[in-house]
């Protein structure tokens, strides 16, 4: 015969509290991400409508345009009058202005303007991929929470108890897989994206920094 310790049954207790307190909690946040889903497709369709896509022959043009010019006034016009996105010439144009300072003082103004650039996107990612990972274990938590009472009523014969808790059971799955799932997709579409977005803006930064360093021998620097 087993002997059961009095605490134990404290300690279970206890747990059973704390899980069945989290209830609200996680169908809020579920809520709260479905209606993040929905915003995420919009602001997909939206951005997608207004991305640039820029070919690879486009940023080869440009590269060619801005190492050749001869008079390096001539870059800032060139940047502003090129195809590329608003962020990136806003970049470049900067980069262009710095050429009164020494070298090694503009390639470190490049590289915090550039990763002034990687810490936005970075931060716009984040949030998808808190609900990427978030979303499906709150969805099995909704799932398990209300299946503890809804065995316990089965046990003692209450059939709509259960089915009420398999409904919710079921219901939470599908929004936390259903959010997790739409934040997954946009994420990688946002991710290749900003992938080439970075990409030429490196190559164009390092194009302008080396007319700027063309010019300084030039100069005489």
């Amino acid at each position: 015969m087993v002997t059961v310790i009095p605490g134990s049954d404290l300690l279970t207790s206890a747990l059973n509290v704390i899980s069945q307190s989290l209830q609200i909690p996680v169908i809020i946040f579920l809520l709260a991400f479905a209606v993040f889903a929905v915003y995420i497709i919009g602001s997909l369709i939206s951005e997608y409508s207004s991305h640039k896509k820029v070919p690879v022959k486009l940023v080869r043009d440009l590269i060619y345009r801005i190492a050749n010019c001869e008079d390096i006034n001539d870059v800032q016009g060139i940047i502003k009058n090129a195809p590329i996105q608003h962020s990136q010439k806003v970049v470049l144009i900067e980069i262009a202005k710095s050429k009164d300072l020494r070298e090694d003082t503009r390639r470190a103004l490049a590289r915090k303007l550039f990763e002034e650039e990687q810490d936005k996107i970075e931060k716009n990612l984040q949030k998808t991929d808190i609900v990427t990972k978030i979303g499906p274990t709150l969805g099995l938590m909704g799932t398990l929470i209300p299946m503890g009472p809804g065995l316990a009523a089965l046990g003692s014969g209450d059939v709509n108890t259960l089915a009420s808790a398999i409904i919710v059971a079921f219901d939470t799955t599908v929004v936390g897989i259903g959010s997790g799932a739409v934040a997954y997709v946009a994420g990688k579409i946002r991710r290749r994206w900003y992938e080439q977005y970075l990409s030429n803006l490196d190559a164009l930064a390092d194009t302008v920094l080396d007319r700027l360093k063309k010019e300084d021998e030039i100069r005489g620097k």
